[in-house]
């Protein structure tokens, strides 16, 4: 095989060209949320904007950037546009992201200990304890975020128990079972207010401490309504 002169470095740069085209697709924080709202599942323009606090026209703006970059894909039905991921690895690539930067940078632990504060009196359960727990049937697993979300993807075994309807549907909820609960990710703040709202009225409850697309990431079991 035969290189011409400059062959290399055209090859390389246009290579690399293509992969600083997902660094800057994801090169703002409105993108990074946006993609960590479609790993819980396909959402349409206006159902994303509501989720992340911009405008219709903003929101459509970061998702098409988003699709240029191929990391999301479009359909439409009706007078709707749904998107969603366009494979299991770009939720890795959030990940991975967010890893990276946990590990990397000292302003992530400041940023979140500001807002959550200590949540250690939650007793975070990892995935590992949680899968071998649920097999012997100890626990109720509960998913707190959006009805919209657990039917598109759940933790096999899962009930669907929003956090904003808990108090409401306590009666559900035997007082003598051991509860964990779970939502988007280990910055949402659902199952920390679940949680909460358990323990407050007699229930033993914990947080997981990852969420729905890590769980399903590692290939663990699923299920959708």
């Amino acid at each position: 095989m035969t290189i011409a002169p400059g062959a290399k470095r055209d090859f390389k740069d246009r290579l690399y060209g293509e992969f600083a085209r997902i660094g800057k697709a994801i090169a703002s924080p409105h993108r990074l949320e946006i993609l960590e709202v479609l790993a819980q599942g396909e959402r349409t323009v206006e159902s994303v904007a509501t989720e992340t606090d911009l405008s219709i026209a903003n929101t459509s703006r970061h998702l098409q950037q988003l699709r240029q970059a191929q990391l999301v894909l479009a359909r439409r039905e009706g007078l709707f546009v749904h998107y969603r991921l366009a494979g299991p690895e770009v939720v890795g690539l959030i990940l991975a992201l967010r890893r990276t930067a946990e590990q990397h940078l000292a302003e992530v632990d400041r940023v979140v200990a500001d807002f959550f504060g200590d949540r250690d009196e939650f007793e975070p359960i990892t995935p590992d304890e949680l899968a071998r727990r649920m097999s012997t049937g100890e626990i109720m697993v509960l998913d707190v975020r959006p009805a919209q979300e657990y039917a598109a993807g759940h933790i096999a075994g899962a009930r669907s128990i929003p956090v904003a309807d808990i108090s409401a549907r306590l009666a559900e909820l035997p007082i003598d079972a051991q509860y964990v609960a779970y939502c988007r990710g280990p910055y949402c703040v659902y199952a920390d207010e679940a949680v909460a709202a358990l323990r407050a009225n007699g229930r033993t409850a914990r947080r997981l401490t990852e969420g729905y697309p890590e769980w399903w990431l590692a290939g663990r079991p699923v299920g959708t309504t």
